[in-house]
């Protein structure tokens, strides 16, 4: 099922976004968990490009069609283009139809240091362009609330989104952020640049401090002050702390809703616990 079919229906998309597990542990290390999270019958789950951009296609093929033809949840496999050539890019798209993945995310993803750029793919939009060219598949976009951190401003920002769009990507899934307003920003943001694809927001429950401390270096998100206070709070504290992440990204969710999202795209970190609660707490308002 091409994922374009979910927005068209008078609901908001609930999905989840799991990763495989790092080279060195074998891949049915993470099938149970997979299977709860997936229980929780979600819309459609991504499946990330390795986990921490490390692995490769092998894995996210091999979960992603997991989840969709033993689990019976619609799956997205994240695909990355840099240090890529067509000929590879050709050979992963094969094994995704093989497999009967019709849903790509078309990323960038993060060059290695020392690797070459690929003289074929600089950019996202260069890849979802590639895509809608050979067929066959719904093409998926990433967006960033609080603007890409290697554009030189917003204005650069939503236009290089807008790029994405009009090169094929049919909707976009947000980087994780912790304050509503910056969604809401940036939402009037890309409508008015005339990006009017669903998008919807990604939010990230934040389970332990060392997660928070690496998920903002990673991706530059803020912190407001109500949630910097609950981390303090809690932070030596791990069950309190889960709790209190799961109930803040709770309310985030509500929040959103309420105003009208296109979706939620939850990022599970593979947590069924964490999926589970906070599913449990906002399936009625889907």
């Amino acid at each position: 099922m091409k994922l374009t079919s979910l927005f068209q229906k008078n609901k908001a998309v609930l999905s989840f976004e799991v990763f495989p597990p790092k080279k060195e542990s074998p891949i049915e290390s993470v099938y149970g968990k997979l299977e709860e999270i997936c229980a929780l019958a979600p819309d459609f789950v991504s499946v990330t490009y390795g986990a921490g951009g490390s692995g490769g296609h092998s894995r996210t093929c091999e979960i992603a069609s997991r989840i969709k033809n033993t689990y019976g949840v619609e799956s997205m496999a994240h695909l990355t283009c840099v240090g890529s050539n067509k000929k590879l890019i050709d050979f992963m798209l094969g094994d995704f139809q093989a497999h009967g993945i019709e849903n790509i995310l078309a990323l960038r993803g993060d060059l290695a240091p020392g690797a070459a750029l690929s003289d074929d793919f600089h950019y996202a939009s260069d890849l979802a362009a590639y895509i809608k060219e050979k067929g066959g598949f719904d093409i998926c976009g990433a967006c960033y609330p609080e603007v890409h951190q290697e554009a030189t401003d917003e204005v650069e920002d939503v236009l290089n989104l807008r790029k994405k769009v009009d090169a094929g990507a049919t909707h976009l899934i947000s980087q994780l952020f912790f304050d509503n307003s910056v969604f809401y920003s940036f939402l009037q943001r890309a409508r008015i640049a005339g990006v009017n694809v669903p998008i919807e927001a990604g939010i990230m429950p934040v389970t332990n401090k060392k997660q928070i401390e690496r998920m903002v270096s990673m991706c530059g998100a803020s912190l407001p002050s109500k949630f910097a206070k609950v981390m303090q709070r809690y932070e030596n504290n791990p069950e309190a702390l889960r709790d209190a992440g799961i109930a803040y990204a709770t309310e985030q969710i509500v929040d959103l809703l309420a105003n009208g999202a296109d979706g939620i795209h939850l990022y599970t970190m593979n947590n069924p616990y964490v999926a589970t609660k906070i599913t449990e707490a906002v399936r009625s308002l889907l």
